[in-house]
């Protein structure tokens, strides 16, 4: 399928210079395979600060990123892109940049009475052996870089002696790391699609946490939309993610993580990925897939988005 009037001319980049280099590639490799089916003309390129030949293709109607975390995710390929005015999927710079740092946009949802776990930033140049949580996060805690994904040096920690021992560990090379109450209770995702939530997808793995091996390795994760929660609940988590993708500034498409407290049921937003993953493990396909838009429509449609909003940005 080919929502477009005639092929198009595409750069997709994937690889790039952060830890997620791998899934990115991956992603990259099923999206080209995608548009090659929808008739475009994929060219298929790696990209980092210093290697920007990719963005010199010509002809080029848009440019596709397959990237995640540092350089790829952060705003500072949106801000080259910007900068060439060529049309790309995905959010502006601006969007990016707050995304990808989990505390500052923990902030913004704050701000917008939108509920989020309590959180810290612990900085390396503050931290002392005598550490202990800010009061409301209490163990078990969640410690995670504030600007990395698929969780990676992610880790649950049952007391201080753990905190400690995560934080001494990944301060040197993380300079600072995001703290947070850890919510026990059913952990949803809602993908957007160009401003509209797709199903509500709940995440169960067999692990005790959805770490790096549970999101891409494993088999025997769950990933239920048949869900026994509360139509107003849902409703709720749905109004919630859409909020967010409005407040972070979000364009095209993102995936909203949500955690349900077991006790209260209250929904609270963990965080938005602005370019979520496209590999055969990920969600915002499968949520697509389940409203009845096939992957190759998905990417075909992301394509066509990036042409539209870069003809109305240009009028």
């Amino acid at each position: 399928m080919n929502t477009h009037l005639k092929p198009l001319h595409i750069t997709l980049l994937a690889g790039g210079i952060s830890r997620e280099r791998d899934i990115s590639l991956a992603s990259g490799a099923q999206i080209a395979a995608a548009l090659r089916r929808c008739g475009h003309h994929v060219v298929e390129a790696d990209i980092g600060p210093d290697n920007l030949a990719a963005l010199d293709y010509r002809p080029c109607d848009l440019v596709f990123p397959a990237l995640h975390g540092t350089f790829g995710e952060d705003g500072q390929l949106q801000e080259i892109l910007e900068a060439r005015d060529l049309a790309y999927v995905g959010s502006g710079p601006a969007a990016s940049r707050l995304a990808m740092d989990k505390a500052e946009a923990k902030n913004v949802l704050a701000e917008n009475c939108i509920a989020t776990p309590n959180w810290q930033v612990v900085s390396a140049n503050k931290y002392k052996d005598s550490w202990t949580p800010r009061s409301g996060i209490g163990y078990p805690c969640v410690i995670k870089p504030i600007s990395d994904g698929s969780s990676v040096a992610c880790r649950i920690c049952n007391d201080i002696t753990e905190a400690r021992a995560h934080l001494e560990e990944n301060l040197p090379q993380y300079g600072a790391m995001l703290v947070e109450k850890f919510i026990v209770g059913p952990e949803l995702t809602v993908g957007i699609l160009d401003g509209q939530t797709l199903p509500i997808i709940q995440i169960r793995p067999a692990t005790a946490f959805y770490d790096y091996q549970a999101k891409y390795q494993r088999d025997d994760t769950e990933y239920l939309f048949d869900l026994s929660l509360p139509p107003a609940l849902l409703e709720k988590v749905a109004s919630m993610a859409s909020k967010t993708y409005n407040c972070i500034g979000s364009r095209h498409l993102a995936r909203v993580d949500v955690m349900v407290d077991q006790r209260s049921m209250e929904p609270m937003v963990l965080e938005l990925n602005s370019l979520p993953g496209f590999t055969s493990h990920s969600l915002v396909p499968k949520a697509a897939a389940r409203a009845g838009i096939p992957f190759d429509e998905l990417c075909d449609r992301l394509a066509c988005m990036a042409v539209r909003d870069h003809a109305a940005e240009t009028i």
